[in-house]
């Protein structure tokens, strides 16, 4: 059976990449990061889903000391929706994130020899986040290509983005025929026992379950 690896964050973008994955007959195997984030919930989410789904999980703990990101320092206040799209960088983006965990995931898809990477970034509702365009992903497959013993071998590990440039409601419809156990997800980027439903993430989460006619469950 074909592997990939799979970056899951407990958000139900990343938790609907995984069952897609699974559906298109790859063998999942998932990378949760513990990155200093403000609260746990999102990896309690995710260590479920990848329960769920019956996926061998990793959980990889890294520290960034530095912060430079409302989602690291309590210092720095989580934004309160406006109910805009975002016009500039977001206060959540974590500098270098994605670029770090696809590191990660490229060194692990690589030891194990998995064919492919799945990650659930789209562009439509957080257009604010560089490491969430297409183009970004182009650029990481030439690394792949160009500084890796696959790549030099001629061996691919794909990138696969296949919630790219899909809006929040195309993406639910889609979790929601594929099974996906929404009411295990976590969008909200403060912790507790419920989403705040006023930060960024709860508005579009909120936005795309109404928009696509589902209840969330979550």
């Amino acid at each position: 059976m074909k592997r990939a690896v799979v970056l899951l964050s407990g958000g139900l973008d990343s938790a609907t990449t995984l069952y897609l994955a699974k559906k298109q007959g790859f063998k999942c195997h998932c990378l949760i990061f513990d990155y200093g984030q403000r609260h746990r919930r999102e990896i309690e989410s995710a260590k479920k889903i990848a329960k769920a789904a019956n996926c061998p999980t990793r959980i990889i703990k890294i520290k960034l000391p530095w912060k430079g990101s409302s989602l690291l320092d309590k210092k720095i206040k989580l934004p309160i929706t406006d109910y805009r799209l975002p016009i500039t960088i977001p206060s959540t983006y974590v500098p270098g994130r994605n670029i770090i965990f696809l590191s990660f995931a490229l060194s692990y898809a690589e030891a194990i020899k998995a064919g492919a990477i799945f990650i659930g970034a789209h562009s439509q509702d957080y257009s604010g986040y560089p490491d969430c365009r297409p183009e970004f992903y182009r650029a990481f497959s030439k690394v792949i290509a160009t500084g890796t013993k696959f790549g030099v071998q001629k061996r691919k590990i794909q990138i696969k983005t296949p919630l790219i440039r899909k809006t929040k409601a195309q993406i639910i419809r889609l979790g929601k025929s594929l099974g996906v156990p929404f009411a295990l997800t976590w969008s909200c980027y403060r912790g507790g026992k419920r989403p705040c439903g006023i930060c960024d993430s709860c508005y579009f989460r909120a936005k795309g379950f109404r928009e696509a006619g589902i209840r969330d469950e979550g």
